[in-house]
């Protein structure tokens, strides 16, 4: 019900931008999120909107280049990433509350 996509190859510096298509009856008053897994590592929070007044929270190690985002008629949260580091190498996905529904994650690296 939720599907992750806009992954891939970037250099050190550059940008992508990650979307999540939710289906079925996840989206409308539901809070929004995207976490990643590197590999070895947990999985980490990475940002975050609400429902209602779509506001945004960001892990730090993020903030000033990533920007969360969602278009409620389409039913899709985007995840912006500029300035893009070798160590947001990881598997993106997004996530769904209340429920906790998660999609099957898009690959992100980036090549220092």
């Amino acid at each position: 019900q939720l599907q992750a996509s806009g992954g891939g190859l970037v250099q050190a510096g550059g940008s992508l931008k990650l979307s999540c298509a939710a289906s079925g009856r996840i989206f409308s008053g539901y809070g929004m999120a995207w976490f990643r897994q590197a590999p070895g590592k947990e999985r980490e929070f990475v940002a975050a909107i609400s429902w209602r007044l779509g506001s945004t929270s960001y892990a730090d190690s993020v903030k000033a280049r990533f920007t969360v985002s969602r278009d409620n008629s389409r039913k899709k949260v985007y995840l912006q990433m500029n300035s893009l580091k070798a160590e947001d190498t990881a598997v993106y996905y997004c996530n769904a509350r209340p429920g906790d529904f998660w999609g099957q994650g898009t690959l992100v690296t980036v090549s220092s």
